[in-house]
């Protein structure tokens, strides 16, 4: 009967582990794919991969649906749709996002250095506001800050909220954290991911002369 309880113990453990690794390497390839389709591609070929890519990403929270990082990335992915969408059909997927998002910070809100944070203040900043949709500055302001200070040295954490202050006519306060953001240091297996966000970066600082 021991020799059968070590067994199962050790089949469960075995089959987590396996589950866990499975679901990094599917984080991994919608992290790819995504800075592939955000920063490479244009019109119709960049439609369809955020189309590829949120049929993955649902595929990826449907295996974990407790996992904080999964659902942030299915979130980050959604909202990037909604930009290349545009119009009001881009509503329903900021909405989307904002529910994974939020659920997100429940679980762990520190997830991939409080990411969910980020992103979900910038929803907030750059989503229409009541009756239309559910932007408000104040509740951005928070969002961004709170990101700031679980990454302080992040390229994100400073870009957006860079991008708020901007928003808000804060240009000379941005500019710090744009200088921040380019300083910020290279991610492992981001590096499409940090050449789109540092031209973003580039070109805001161009904006401003």
């Amino acid at each position: 009967m021991k020799r059968l309880t070590h067994l199962l113990l050790f089949v469960s453990f075995f089959l987590s582990c396996a589950a866990i690794a499975e679901n990094n390497t599917d984080l991994l390839s919608l992290q790819k794919d995504w800075a592939v389709a955000n920063y490479t591609l244009k019109g119709e070929a960049q439609e369809k991969a955020f189309d590829n890519l949120i049929i993955k990403a649902d595929k990826t929270v449907g295996f974990n649906p407790a996992s904080a990082d999964a659902l942030i990335w299915r979130g980050i992915i959604k909202s990037s749709f909604a930009g290349v969408n545009g119009g009001l059909g881009a509503l329903s997927y900021i909405k989307e996002a904002k529910l994974d998002l939020e659920k997100s910070i429940e679980i762990d809100d520190r997830a991939l250095s409080g990411s969910a944070h980020t992103s979900l203040g910038t929803l907030y900043f750059k989503a229409p506001g009541w009756p239309i949709s559910f932007g408000d500055h104040e509740l951005a302001k928070m969002h961004l800050k709170k990101a700031l200070s679980l990454n302080p040295d992040g390229i994100d954490s400073n870009y957006f909220y860079a991008s708020f202050l901007i928003d808000q006519n804060k240009e000379k306060q941005a500019k710090t954290y744009l200088l921040k953001a380019q300083q910020a240091p290279a991610r492992p297996n981001r590096a499409v991911a940090d050449s789109g966000r540092q031209q973003e970066i580039n070109d805001l600082l161009q904006e401003m002369k």
